[in-house]
Formats: C-alpha cells, structure tokens, sequence
C-alpha cells in the first residue's frame, strides 16, 4: 500500500502525490532519471521513485528557504516539466541536484542567490590565471602550438590578465555558490524522515540501492 505521504519535512508531510505527478509528467522530460523501459523491472521502479522523491524533496526544501529568505520564487506555467539538463550540469552536480535545478524554480532562485553572495578575493583570481595559463592562449598561439607552461612562451601569446579577470571571477563564483547550495542541501535533508519506498536511492539500507547523485 502507498503511503499518503513520501517524506515529512520539519514535522509536515511532503504528499505523495506530488511525487506521483512528477513521475507521470510527459515522457522525455526526465531524461536523467534512472532509465525506463517497457516492461519496467520492479527494482528500477523502486529506484526511479525514489530518485523523484528527491527532486520533488529538493524542490520543497528550496520553496521554504527561499520563504526564510524572503526571495520571490518566479511562477512557470507547467511546474511538472523539467528543462533540459545539460550533460555537463549532470557530471558536475549529479542526476538528481541536476534535475531538481531544471524542474525548481526555487532552487534555481535560492542557487542564484547564494552565488550573489560569494566573494571571489583578487588573489584566486589571479592565482587561477597563473595556473591555468592553458585556458588563456591566443587563438595565434593556439595554432602554433605554444606550451602556455614553457620558458620561451611570451606575454603576447596569452590573453592579458585584465582581459581574462572579469570571466575568472564569474567562473569562481559560480563554483562556490553551487559549493554553497549543496552545502545548503545536505544540512536540509539531514532532518527529512522519508516512508518506505522514498528513500535516497544510495541509502544502504534498502536493497536496491545504488550511488546516484
């Protein structure tokens, strides 16, 4: 028998329903939830909600601390559909930060926020540009097959630090504050009291689990 709820969060039952929505959207809008297929293993089931369940738990959590923060969460006409997901963002934040960031305004609203309040000192910016002198070739210099690290490299076959600052700094922001933002998540979670069936789907406890992010 389903529970009526997935998780509760402070106390509150997070409805499965809103799980079961999410999970009976249009096909193609989950691209990177564990993969369907026709008959579907029971154990893949199992994981695939519980998969859901952490985006729709993720969604929730972000709702409330945007709430706490005061940050106004923008409307979207299909609040089911999640975006595309880069295969990049995927690789670098995991399947389910991913797609909870493409299905939830409010994380994408409180991700954004946290970014705004990183601070990137002058001295990691600059350090960043010494040590990735790779990234910061001419195009000329890339042709010639400069080694950015060599002795003979000269200053002219490498964008000028004033050039390159203000998109290193952006870069390193962007790093903390998604740094941030699961900082953020793992202490939210750390309280949610999930039913049978929702939990994490790499929680040991449950034999189907598998380490998925």
């Amino acid at each position: 028998m389903t529970p009526e709820h997935a998780a509760l969060i402070d106390g509150e039952p997070l409805p499965t329903a809103r799980v079961n929505a999410f999970l009976e959207a249009p096909a193609g809008h989950h691209e990177h939830a564990p993969a369907r297929r026709q008959p579907e293993a029971p154990s893949l089931a199992r994981q695939r909600r519980r998969w859901a369940t952490q985006v729709i738990v993720t969604d929730e959590l972000a709702r409330r601390a945007c709430a706490d923060r005061g940050l106004k969460v923008p409307e979207e006409a299909s609040p089911l559909s999640v975006l595309a997901v880069a295969e990049t963002d995927v690789a670098d934040l995991g399947s389910i930060v991913a797609a909870a960031l493409a299905h939830s305004p409010a994380a994408r609203t409180l991700l954004a926020a946290l970014e705004a309040e990183q601070t990137v000192p002058e001295t990691a910016v600059r350090d960043y540009y010494d040590l990735n002198r790779d990234r910061f070739l001419t195009p000329e210099a890339l042709r010639q097959g400069v080694d950015p690290f060599g002795e003979t490299t000269a200053p002219e076959d490498l964008l000028p630090y004033d050039t390159a600052r203000d998109g290193i700094a952006r870069e390193l922001r962007r790093a903390a504050g998604r740094r941030a933002f699961f900082g953020w998540l793992d202490r939210a979670r750390s309280t949610v009291v999930y039913s049978h069936g929702h939990e994490h789907p790499g929680d040991p406890s449950h034999p189907d689990h598998e380490h998925r992010h």
